[in-house]
């Protein structure tokens, strides 16, 4: 059958209705509430004229509502749009223009002012939904904008479950930052958003659910554990997990924003048994707050640390597990283009590892596999189901999503690496000129846009450097123009905030007498990897 995942959702509430689905800042929240406030949200989103297929942007930090909001819109069939909040008003307008949004959910006066900046802008949009106090800038700029502004109040809809028959084929759209430009619309459909990034509903096993009565079969003899999901939901890796236990009948612990020491005192007052984690921007300081708290908070209930989406270095992970021995750690591989792909091997050179897995392969510049132990590098493919593509933009999404020779659709988004003779794959790193930074994924020539506003620079080339908390931090290779007085890095720190969002803004700052560029005018990203390296003393 084909899987949706209102459907998916619905079928475990009426399994496992008394079982605790939620748990935010201290407060339980069982399968049925949810089930009742999210039909809810879905009326009072019919009530405002949204529509199936429609696309309703989710401009919120973690909370009840946040959870709410997504499964009304699925049951509604309509389609939910991630925001990163720490966007500018700018890149928010991006957004907010390519996903096509009709609504708006927003909660925080920041963000409503954000918003208000750019409401007018925004073609698509007629209506906004707002968690708490409207403020009065973005009441103004809506009605000036012929734009409605509603509170965001379900209280008095229908706890009813009187919606359209669903089929599979319904949209979720994942908006990720990616490696090439601008953010990118990934276009899953619920039934293959099912069966890869939730693993069939059955991510201990290689064998999917069939059907929904195995789902709900299984949510009942799940056993009751605990997943603190420490990212917030905006991210593709925390949707990812949200969904996978919310499918299994397990419970989630969620706090507004993430406090490392306050995540290790829940492990003791929830119960948590396993933590979800962004790589080292994370790991760093809840090893800090461990290690301050070992004495004083009782682990005992905690058997796994998992992380994905960021580089989670080896010597944060032996700080875990001085703490606490016994510690499963998992890095989990994957992407909003793909879903979970496995788990790394760490070896003890730092290489990443995948053990032998039908779920990938190495590909050469012809799409041909390349035989296992013969050292070429290569393309890393992932096999199996993957998006429809980028949501409007037909030209990169048959660069990421390519056809194969006989025929099969795999996705290619720039990780390269080998096949050992025995067909583990070999991790050697991006292709193409991302940073990633705690998780967070910036794009070089963006932040170099930027940079060339600048009335003192000439030329600049972005590049990665390596930071002990992040794995990553922007470091900007910069030439002056002839007369003009050196910036300090704090001047164009403060320049490219006016355009670009906090994780983006460079960390280091090198000046240069000249950008070297290749013969053919390319950007000679090597040498401003060295040049910003040089630093500290290190070479490429």
């Amino acid at each position: 059958m084909a899987f949706n995942l209102a459907d998916v959702f619905e079928t475990v509430a009426d399994s496992v209705p008394d079982t605790i689905a939620l748990t935010y800042e201290g407060v339980d929240h069982s399968y049925r509430q949810l089930e009742v406030e999210a039909n809810q949200v879905a009326h009072m989103l019919t009530a405002a004229e949204v529509a199936a297929g429609e696309h309703v942007a989710l401009f919120l930090k973690n909370s009840v509502e946040h959870v709410t909001t997504i499964l009304g819109v699925i049951k509604i069939r309509a389609v939910p749009i991630n925001i990163n909040y720490r966007y500018t008003p700018a890149e928010l307008l991006y957004i907010f223009e390519n996903s096509d949004s009709v609504a708006i959910v927003v909660e925080e006066a920041e963000h409503q002012d954000n918003l208000a900046q750019i409401v007018g802008e925004i073609p698509t949009l007629r209506t906004i939904f707002v968690i708490g106090d409207i403020t009065e800038g973005l009441s103004a700029a809506a009605a000036d904008a012929g734009v409605r502004v509603r509170p965001f109040d379900a209280s008095d809809q229908s706890e009813a479950r009187n919606f359209e028959p669903r089929t599979g084929d319904e949209l979720w759209v994942l908006y990720t930052g990616g490696t090439t430009g601008y953010p990118k619309g990934v276009m899953w459909r619920h039934d293959d958003f099912f069966h890869k990034p939730l693993s069939g509903g059955n991510p201990y096993d290689e064998n999917p659910r069939k059907d929904l009565a195995e789902v709900g079969a299984a949510a009942k003899e799940f056993p009751g554990l605990s997943f603190l999901i420490a990212a917030p939901l905006m991210h593709g890796a925390a949707l990812y997990s949200l969904f996978t236990f919310l499918t299994l009948g397990a419970r989630l612990v969620l706090m507004r924003a993430f406090d490392p020491e306050k995540v290790v005192r829940s492990i003791e007052t929830d119960k948590v048994n396993v933590v979800l984690i962004v790589g080292d921007g994370m790991g760093s300081p809840l090893a800090d707050a461990m290690e301050k708290l070992k004495d004083e908070v009782d682990l005992s209930t905690l058997f796994s640390i998992t992380s994905g989406g960021a580089v989670w270095s080896v010597g944060v992970r032996e700080r875990m597990l001085a703490v606490k021995p016994d510690l499963v750690l998992r890095d989990n591989f994957g992407a909003s283009e793909t879903g979970n792909d496995g788990a790394f091997e760490v070896r003890d050179d730092g290489t990443l590892a995948m053990p032998p897995t039908a779920k990938m392969t190495v590909l050469d510049e012809k799409l041909n596999v390349i035989p296992a132990g013969s050292g070429d590098v290569g393309m890393i493919a992932r096999i199996g189901r993957v998006p429809l593509g980028y949501y409007r933009d037909e030209e990169k999404s048959a660069r990421t999503f390519p056809q194969l020779p006989d025929g099969t659709r795999v996705a290619v988004l720039g990780d390269m690496g080998l096949v050992e003779a025995d067909g583990t794959i070999v991790f050697l790193g991006r292709g193409s000129q991302c940073i990633n930074t705690g998780g967070e994924k910036v794009y070089a020539e963006e932040v170099e846009a930027c940079l060339h506003a600048h009335p003192a620079v000439a030329d600049a080339l972005v590049v990665p450097s390596p930071d002990e908390r992040m794995g990553q931090k922007v470091s900007a290779v910069v030439a002056i123009r002839p007369g003009i007085a050196e910036p300090s890095l704090d001047e164009i720190q403060s320049h490219c905030r006016t355009m670009l969002a906090g994780y983006k803004i460079p960390r280091l700052l090198v000046i240069v007498d000249e950008i070297k560029r290749t013969p053919a005018g390319k950007a000679d990203y090597k040498w401003a990897k060295q040049a910003a390296l040089d630093l500290a003393g290190t070479t490429v």
